[in-house]
């Protein structure tokens, strides 16, 4: 054989070695395609551009700290070694750790977002109030085909049919996500929909949840009088409406599990107050009881008596006080009627008459005090004290 003919294995090793020694760690911006989830928790798909592409495989210990669910037509900055694979002379490369093309934008967008929000105490403790124990109305900021409101009404089904749940349609994504959201918020407000109000969505890619991140629909939380559960994504995912919320919930069904009070709760907890108050009532008969047999008949009057006799004591010396004055004024009244009795005795022509004394009345009837009153040849009466005389005045001094 001559020493220029090389085996394929031969050149496939020069390849290998070129290839591989020449891109020792890179990264690559490509659009995901042909993605295959795999069993064994390796993901396999394809990175292409428009006017090539390269296999990319992604090993299961990589792939769990994967921060976006993998679909076709995603762009991402991929970050590892090429590999050439020698049984099929392939050449691929092996991820390490992979993002969303320009997500290091829109994450420092938001650092910056939340720094200056921050500063203004939108995401302090302080504002933070109590969801409601026992709400009568939940309402849900959400997509009203998304399966997040599938999962909220799931398990509100489950846990307590009896709330009530108010859907507010917003959409969650794209440019007018974020004023549909912020809108929502507010309508709930205004018209007091609800008790309690979760605001939120599934799962997506860090510029999917953007508007959730958006400085109106936090202010809106901020401001919302309604207590507010933020569900946003999965477990793994943050929105600025977390921090701005009262309660953050790792996903909207754990936000229903967190809201909807388990109605065999409600009853376990009726049930056990009610055993409290019927052990209370038991106690309070029970010491009634003890109570009560420290009163026999003779102690009862004993005590009876020890109220009545202080009473009936007051009563008869109050009776006799009064009585002694009603006395006293009346005594007092009749010596001053005896009084105006002399008195008029005393002033009664009668007895004036009586003694020898007489009334002269003029003609017309008017008592003469004054001879002046008089006139020469007048008659005039003289009262006795048993008759008139009539007389004439002949003279007057």
């Amino acid at each position: 054989m001559s020493e220029n003919v090389l085996t394929v294995t031969q050149i496939t090793q020069n390849i290998k070695e070129i290839i591989e020694g020449s891109f020792p760690t890179l990264t690559i911006e490509g659009e995901i395609s042909n993605y295959r989830p795999n069993a064994s928790g390796h993901l396999y798909f394809v990175l292409k551009d428009e006017g090539a592409q390269i296999s990319a495989v992604m090993f299961k210990g990589k792939a769990a700290g994967l921060g976006f669910q993998m679909k076709d037509g995603t762009k991402v900055h991929a970050t590892g070694t090429l590999s050439v694979y020698a049984p099929q002379g392939k050449y691929q490369i092996v991820i390490s750790k992979m993002e969303i093309a320009g997500e290091g934008d829109i994450l420092k967008l938001i650092e910056e977002r939340k720094r200056s929000l921050a500063e203004e105490g939108l995401f302090d403790q302080e504002r933070k109030k109590p969801l409601p124990k026992y709400p009568r109305r939940v309402g849900v900021v959400t997509s009203p085909t998304g399966a997040a409101i599938r999962d909220i009404l799931n398990i509100a089904k489950r846990r307590n049919p009896g709330i009530s749940v108010a859907v507010l349609p917003a959409q969650v994504q794209g440019d007018s996500a974020a004023k549909t959201i912020a809108k929502q918020i507010k309508t709930a407000n205004a018209y007091k929909i609800c008790d309690v109000l979760i605001v939120g969505r599934g799962g997506g890619s860090l510029e999917d949840l953007l508007p959730f991140s958006d400085e109106e629909v936090v202010r809106a939380i901020a401001d919302s009088r309604i207590p507010v559960v933020s569900a946003v994504g999965h477990e793994i995912d943050w929105a600025l409406s977390d921090y701005a919320a009262d309660v953050r919930a790792p996903t909207p069904s754990a936000a229903a599990e967190l809201v909807f009070t388990q109605k065999s709760e409600m009853v376990a907890e009726i049930e056990e107050f009610k055993g409290r108050m019927l052990e209370r009532i038991e106690s309070m008969i029970r010491d009634a009881k003890m109570e009560l047999r420290t009163f026999d008949a003779s102690s009862m009057e004993i005590r009876l008596k020890s109220i009545i006799q202080p009473m009936r004591s007051r009563i008869e010396n109050s009776r006799r006080s009064v009585t002694e004055k009603m006395q006293g004024r009346l005594e007092e009244a009749r010596r001053t009627v005896r009084n105006c009795e002399r008195t008029l005795e005393l002033a009664n022509p009668e007895n004036v008459l009586k003694r020898g004394f007489a009334i002269v009345i003029a003609e017309g009837g008017k008592i003469v005090r004054n001879p002046e009153q008089l006139e020469g040849g007048e008659v005039i009466g003289i009262k006795l004290s048993e008759g008139e005389i009539a007389a004439k005045v002949i003279g007057k001094n």
